[in-house]
């Protein structure tokens, strides 16, 4: 471990800082933040104080939260059984009573607690209020390898984002206030549907036509075939990537949706390491940059 730095030294990391803030200054940042670097509080109390380090320099913050372990936790506590079909959760009324309870309850406000507790103010809402977002259910075929036949699977109240209503995140941001979200949505049918907090959190960025969505995952970014970092990539060349088998298995779907959200109108976004200490403040506040930047 290395001596504390010395008061100039703090100095001149903070004017190195100062062109990346004049950059994001008043700029909506939209920040997903899941997988492992939720599980550890020391990490989690960390990206707290992170969300409120981007506050204080000027930058508009919106936290959208996952949290599949602690559901999964949840359910085996209540013995609630769930079933799987090509690789989701199928979503009963039983199943998405507990969904809304440890998405839109303790983890949400966990993540509340940690933020306020490092001195920023962070206010806990789900896609329900103010009619944030409204959800359609989702539909899945997949091909039976017996008989190669396509079905249907019904995922139960599983939805995906049909329409997003910034009224009340309009009236939050840039009032020292940072939303965290829960992918908990309201169908046009009056019933709770879970939703992929990727994908959420992607409908949330286009329509706040963020300047960066930042997917804090459990891995650096997209690597290359020598499993090198890739820093920067067009929409096209990810095309390409997955044509070529470069990008496979699961982070197929993490770009699908890093392209989904700058269709929907996001600049730019970026796979990261949420394991990475600061890797928020990192990509957004040093010339240094983490994980792999996306861009039209």
């Amino acid at each position: 471990m290395t001596d504390k730095a010395s008061p100039q030294e703090q100095a001149e990391i903070l004017m190195q800082a100062l062109p990346h803030m004049l950059r994001y200054d008043e700029a909506i940042v939209v920040v997903k933040y899941g997988g492992h670097a939720m599980g550890d509080e020391k990490v989690a109390r960390e990206f707290a104080r992170d969300m409120v380090l981007l506050e204080q320099s000027g930058v508009n913050p919106v936290v959208v939260h996952g949290g599949g372990p602690q559901i999964g936790a949840m359910l085996s506590k209540l013995g609630i059984k769930s079933e799987f079909a090509a690789g989701l959760r199928i979503t009963d009324k039983a199943t998405v009573e507990i969904v809304e309870m440890v998405l839109a309850g303790s983890i949400n406000k966990q993540i509340v607690g940690f933020i306020n507790s490092e001195g920023g103010r962070a206010i806990g809402l789900c896609g329900k209020d103010g009619n944030m977002v409204l959800a359609e259910k989702m539909t899945r075929t997949v091909v039976d390898p017996d008989s190669n036949i396509e079905k249907i699977v019904d995922l139960g109240f599983v939805g995906e984002p049909k329409k997003v209503d910034t009224t009340v995140l309009d009236q939050v941001l840039g009032r020292e206030l940072i939303p965290v979200l829960a992918p908990v949505a309201q169908g046009a049918d009056g019933e709770t549907y879970n939703v992929n907090a990727d994908t959420f959190a992607g409908a949330i960025a286009g329509a706040l036509k963020a300047k960066r969505l930042l997917f804090l995952t459990d891995v650096p970014g997209v690597l290359d075939k020598n499993k090198q970092l890739i820093k920067e990539l067009t929409v096209a060349q990810i095309h390409d990537l997955i044509a070529d088998g470069t990008i496979t298995g699961g982070m197929i779907p993490k770009v699908e949706t890093c392209i989904y959200a700058i269709e929907m109108g996001v600049e730019g976004v970026v796979i990261l390491d949420g394991k990475t200490p600061h890797a928020v403040l990192v990509e957004l506040l040093t010339d240094h940059g983490a994980g792999t930047l996306i861009k039209r």
